[in-house]
């Protein structure tokens, strides 16, 4: 549970990150060298690592204080909170509400944040002359506000919620969709912009249609 609750939050901590150094791109390609320097993303890095370390230690000291007396089979795939405050007969009103203040500040202040970027990228590639330079914009960051959608969307859904709404089922296919799909999907829809990866799928899909028509 706290490597799992670590990498989410870490996640969600550089999702906000690249949307900054989307909005610097855009927004001042001049100084992009010295605003997104090894300094800054080293700063970058280094706040998401240590936010989500602290929020992953807080919710598994107070886990770690529960009692269990019913059913000690989770109706999950991993550990998560909800099925096991849902197992507990303990108290668990503290850390409901830890839930909806603290992980509600670690998860919609980076969300927030991202919103804000992608407002000023967004007036900005509107105020640019040509048709080609705002093409040129949107295929920069086009592919990030899908995956910030895919992530946010799932991960509010299951854990900005009362107890009495829980549904198992329900919270076992959204969390798939962020802890596996959402994942798989990053290396793919982001490699995609890479020019090396362009040219090597020219080429095999190149190479295919020859072979089909030597055959």
């Amino acid at each position: 549970m706290y490597f799992f609750f670590a990498l989410g939050v870490t996640d969600s901590c550089l999702l906000a990150a690249m949307a900054y150094d989307h909005y610097v791109a855009i927004q001042h390609p001049l100084h992009y060298a010295t605003r997104m320097s090894r300094a800054v993303c080293t700063a970058l890095v280094g706040t998401a690592w240590l936010v989500s370390r602290v929020h992953s230690l807080l919710h598994i000291l107070l886990m770690a204080h529960l009692s269990f007396c019913a059913s000690h089979q989770v109706p999950h795939f991993f550990c998560d909170h909800q099925p096991l405050l849902r197992l507990s007969c303990s108290d668990t009103r503290h850390i409901q509400l830890l839930i909806f203040t603290e992980g509600a500040a670690v998860v919609v202040t980076p969300f927030l944040l991202i919103l804000a970027s992608c407002g000023a990228i967004a007036a900005a590639v509107l105020r640019l002359p040509s048709a080609t330079g705002k093409l040129r914009a949107v295929s920069t960051c086009g592919s990030h506000p899908a995956m910030v959608g895919l992530f946010y969307r799932t991960v509010i859904a299951v854990y900005f919620q009362p107890m009495s709404r829980y549904e198992a089922e329900r919270d076992r296919v959204a969390s798939v969709m962020y802890t596996v799909v959402t994942p798989m999907l990053n290396p793919v829809i982001y490699s995609l912009r890479n020019r090396d990866v362009q040219g090597v799928l020219r080429a095999l899909f190149t190479r295919q249609r020859i072979s089909a028509g030597d055959s």
